[in-house]
């Protein structure tokens, strides 16, 4: 948000708060007991033994923090807000959701709940039956593809690396409502290209969605370290743009995301590009200056990139379409009936 408002991206007139969501809502979706559970730890700052065991929360993978329940609700009322604001009209990007693998009864993979859930629940309120799920994060969208496997209404979409946890989304997880793309590692543009105009947009034409939710994790780009993918962020601001440019209502959501000089980057410059911001030449000095002053556990200093510094977009991460790749979207096109 500061790198937007620095370059002129952000103000009154294109943002909004997130309402917190209340409880009620929240049992909509999630069990009462592990709300209950979840808000009396985030008050109490512990977790019991038998919590930790049943909730999967106080533990390295979902910690507990001050306030997380107020944060996780916080991120479920903005993704509602997104698309109640969508279906007036707006594109909406929401950067705290996007928390793909929350489960009713349990967290799971640093998601409390999970926000797209709603959002997607919300277009459903609103009486339309064709609703498009995206979900272009490295790990799979396990949560949002299991609470939906029985909706007729709700289609997902998952491009995802292969053997990489959750581990679901497999390559034989298909249906008329379900694409799951497990890409190989070190996947690059032209590949992820490949894949996207010759699978994905055939899909989506073909289901006609009258609503998208988008999650756009950062963790598929090159530099990231929980995912062996090496995307630019061109390559998901292409998709995400292409998307949101179809006559549906459009929410865009964060995800994951480990790096903070590639996230930032690329949820900048996906802001700046749908709110069709003046795109700068170079960034200014206070920009660069955020930049500089990033740190993290996850990445050594000599992995940080010049660009990374520098500019919003990527260097095209490009290199030849490989064999394994090209034959998994034809078995893919096969499948789903457009070869």
């Amino acid at each position: 948000m500061e790198m937007c408002r620095l370059l002129g991206w952000l103000d009154e007139d294109n943002f909004r708060p997130s309402p917190q969501a209340h409880l009620a809502t929240l049992r909509r979706v999630h069990d009462p007991a592990y709300l209950h559970a979840l808000k009396a730890a985030s008050d109490q700052g512990s977790v019991t033994p038998e919590w930790r065991e049943r909730f999967k929360f106080g533990t390295m993978e979902n910690p507990l923090f001050p306030h997380v329940f107020e944060r996780a609700a916080t991120t479920v009322g903005g993704s509602i807000l997104s698309a109640q604001l969508a279906l007036l009209g707006h594109v909406v990007f929401h950067p705290a959701g996007g928390t793909h693998h929350g489960r009713p009864d349990h967290a799971s993979g640093f998601c409390y709940f999970n926000d797209p859930v709603f959002a997607l629940l919300t277009f459903l309120d609103a009486g339309l039956d064709r609703v498009l799920y995206v979900d272009v994060d490295a790990h799979h969208g396990d949560g949002v593809f299991d609470y939906f496997a029985d909706e007729e209404r709700v289609a997902c979409i998952s491009i995802h690396e292969r053997d990489r946890w959750p581990n679901t989304g497999l390559l034989e997880d298909q249906s008329a409502r379900r694409l799951n793309l497990p890409v190989p590692p070190r996947i690059n543009d032209a590949e992820y290209e490949l894949a996207w105009r010759q699978m994905v947009m055939p899909y989506v034409a073909r289901l006609d969605p009258q609503a998208i939710v988008i999650t756009c994790g950062a963790d598929a780009l090159a530099g990231d370290p929980l995912s062996h993918m090496e995307l630019s962020n061109n390559a998901l601001w292409h998709a995400v743009l292409e998307l949101c440019a179809l006559p549906a209502a459009s929410v865009v959501l964060g995800g994951g995301g480990y790096n903070p000089w590639t996230t930032v980057r690329c949820w900048a410059g996906l802001w700046g590009l749908l709110s069709a911001g003046d795109w700068p030449d170079n960034l200014p000095e206070g920009a660069r200056a955020i930049f500089a002053g990033f740190d993290s556990d996850l990445v050594d200093e000599d992995e940080v990139e010049d660009h990374w510094l520098q500019s919003l977009g990527d260097p095209l991460q490009a290199g030849e379409v490989r064999p394994e790749l090209a034959a998994l979207v034809q078995h893919l096109r096969a499948v789903h009936g457009f070869a």
